[in-house]
């Protein structure tokens, strides 16, 4: 019998809203340490809404978020790209070293362990050479291996990503599909909210099926099945703007 692993988050009967509406609805269950779990569901179903509540970035309407004992620094959070400013005049050298603020800390000096840590992050990623780039030259595909370049040198336990494929080419996804995998097989968590089913069913073992209310969550063969998602588009076409935040 595979042993089980501890969790390393625990959600109890979270609720989430925004101006008095729900985001997210009574939703309780467990990511185990070291998963590798999908978020999926239709536009509004509060996945991006979840992964920040976790990050404690929005507060609780009603429930706990259980970190097992983590703090929030153990946590490495890539947000959507539309929420990030590319034209703040950084280089590439200077973004992917943000990932080393626990070990440098606000106003500590650079060390050159870390500028070679961050100069190998890059070459994870393909970019070897673009340290002395500026972000806002770089293309989408680019721009989010330097963000992913940024993860490696912070080397947290949990990773994660909202979007993290939403606007760039086959081939960057393809080659940050390899990082995200070699992350499971080191034995951290990741949690990345997605819109490519057939990329879940590939890629991620495990999936959270949400549509503001929890519709499935475990197996991904067993959540992304053809009832499930009818009765994900179901709950999608009912919502109601002008529900009161609980109706249970």
């Amino acid at each position: 019998m595979k042993p089980v692993s501890p969790p390393v988050l625990v959600l109890d009967d979270v609720t989430l809203t925004y101006e008095a509406h729900p985001a997210v609805h009574h939703l309780s269950g467990t990511f185990a340490r070291g998963c590798l779990t999908a978020i999926v569901g239709p536009n509004g179903a509060g996945k991006s809404t979840l992964l920040k509540a976790i990050m404690g970035q929005l507060p609780l309407s009603h429930g706990t978020i259980d970190r097992c004992g983590l703090a929030i620094g153990d946590f490495g959070y890539l947000p959507q790209a539309a929420e990030l400013d590319r034209h703040f005049p950084l280089s590439v050298a200077d973004l992917v070293m943000l990932g080393a603020w626990r070990e440098v800390g606000v106003f500590g000096r650079v060390t050159s362990a870390c500028a070679e840590a961050a100069r190998q992050a890059l070459v994870a990623v393909g970019l070897e050479g673009f340290e002395f780039r500026s972000i806002g030259s770089l293309s989408s595909g680019q721009f989010q291996r330097v963000l992913f370049a940024r993860l490696i040198l912070q080397n947290a336990s949990v990773i994660i990503l909202d979007e993290p494929f939403t606007a760039i080419d086959a081939r960057t996804t393809e080659d940050l599909l390899r990082i995200i995998a070699g992350w499971h097989g080191e034995g951290r968590t990741v949690i990345a909210v997605l819109h490519d089913f057939d990329q879940v069913r590939h890629h991620f073992p495990e999936t959270l099926l949400l549509a503001r209310d929890l519709v499935g969550w475990g197996p991904t063969a067993s959540v992304l099945t053809e009832a499930n998602l009818q009765r994900t588009r179901a709950m999608a076409e009912k919502w109601d703007e002008s529900a009161p935040y609980c109706a249970a």
